[in-house]
């Protein structure tokens, strides 16, 4: 199994966070947060007249991947469970300002549109500010049928 990207990087989480905020800027973002809310990592920026909103899961200090030492036969002191939870957090910072870059890059490049990049995290105000991802991906089992419904298809 390949480690996540940036495992063990020591990148501080403020780096982090003002790279991110350079590369909306870069590339045409006219606003951005960032923070975290209920457990997961926040990112929010308009760019191109459209809202978008990525987070991405924190572990929690109980997650035997944090607490747990890599055999899982003993817990880890306060301080260890304390540090690795940190380290985790980086990671997925790393790894946001990885995609979002990404998706940007092949955006300005003309590889994707931006609606096409960004579908799933595009915030529609008109749904309670929840995203195209939060509104369809509970009913993608059921999709397929609702797609075909009404083409003759129907099994």
């Amino acid at each position: 199994m390949t480690p996540p990207y940036a495992q063990g990087t020591n990148v501080p989480l403020e780096r982090s966070k003002a790279e991110l905020e350079r590369i909306l800027i870069k590339y045409g973002a006219t606003r951005s947060i960032s923070g975290w809310d209920q457990g997961q990592i926040v990112i929010g920026f308009e760019m191109q007249r459209r809202q978008v909103k990525m987070s991405m899961p924190i572990p929690s200090k109980d997650d035997p991947a944090i607490c747990m030492t890599p055999s899982g036969k003993y817990r880890r002191s306060d301080a260890q469970v304390m540090g690795e939870w940190q380290a985790a957090i980086r990671q997925r910072w790393r790894a946001l300002v990885l995609i979002i870059k990404a998706k940007l890059e092949a955006v300005d490049a003309g590889v994707v549109t931006f609606e096409e990049e960004f579908l799933g995290q595009l915030v529609l105000p008109q749904a309670g500010g929840r995203t195209v991802s939060e509104l369809i991906v509970p009913h993608l089992d059921n999709l397929p049928r609702a797609l075909t419904a009404g083409r003759g298809n129907e099994q």
